[in-house]
């Protein structure tokens, strides 16, 4: 049986951040938070560490805190070049404009000045998605066994549950679907709100609606019975409570 995907358009982009300051840092990526489509990969604090998160991690964005280390950060965007053919979009960070001139010279995509302007943030990121809209991941899973092609749209799975060597999709619908792979296969195909909770399952979290830690389970809209999730996806799902936690109206403790 071979897995196909199809695609279709915008998502999260991916960003990491190049700044020495940890209260800039915090204070950047809590600025970031408020737009909802932002997600951060990793920080470091030199240009070495900067190099190596971004050729580790590959995101969408760098922010790059152009302070007392300026000119090594520079030219590792200079050495970018010999390693990546797709370079990320960098934005340049300061509190005066000394370093713009260079910024521009190395096509950084905007440069903006602390303290943060809102207006002006909110127009570079508009004008960022525009012209670099990002690609999302697939949401229609394609099955093909010989001459027969199944399509499962990925919004309508529940949850993915191993058995033995093949998978089952239990679909919104009641119906449940088979697969002759082994659930690891679809762990990196499926979208980003497909969570591994446990050897056995993975659920579409936007069905999620409850945590149970105590009992170690979770319960899907639309599922009879909770499923458990394990200690060794227990970060996934401290990971999955903050993000349900964010999207909630009400957060109370």
């Amino acid at each position: 049986m071979v897995h196909c995907l199809h695609k279709i358009f915008i998502l999260d982009y991916s960003y990491t951040i190049i700044d020495s300051d940890a209260v800039s840092k915090l204070q950047l990526q809590s600025f970031l938070e408020e737009y909802g489509d932002f997600d951060c990969v990793g920080f470091s604090k030199t240009a070495n560490e900067g190099l190596n998160n971004v050729l580790k991690f590959n995101p969408d964005i760098v922010f790059v805190h152009l302070n007392d280390q300026a000119a090594p950060l520079l030219q590792m965007v200079i050495e970018l070049h010999q390693y990546m053919s797709q370079i990320p979009i960098f934005i340049g960070l300061a509190k005066t404009k000394n370093y713009a001139y260079e910024a521009i010279k190395n096509n950084f995509f905007d440069y903006w000045l602390q303290p943060y302007n809102e207006f002006d943030i909110r127009k570079s990121i508009l004008k960022l998605r525009k012209t670099a809209p990002k690609e999302k991941a697939p949401e229609t899973l394609c099955l093909k066994s010989y001459n027969d092609f199944h399509f499962l749209d990925t919004r309508e799975i529940l949850y993915l549950q191993a058995d033995n060597n093949t998978t089952e999709f239990f679909m919104a619908d009641g119906t449940v679907n088979n697969a002759y792979k082994t659930l690891k296969t679809f762990e990196k195909k499926l979208p980003k709100n497909f969570v591994r909770i446990h050897q056995s399952y993975i659920v579409n979290t936007d069905y999620i609606s409850r945590i149970n830690f105590g009992k170690n389970n979770c319960a899907l809209k639309s599922v009879a019975k909770p499923l458990p999730f394990s200690k060794s996806y227990r970060e996934n799902m401290d990971t999955l409570k903050q993000i349900l936690s964010k999207k909630s109206v009400s957060n109370l403790n």
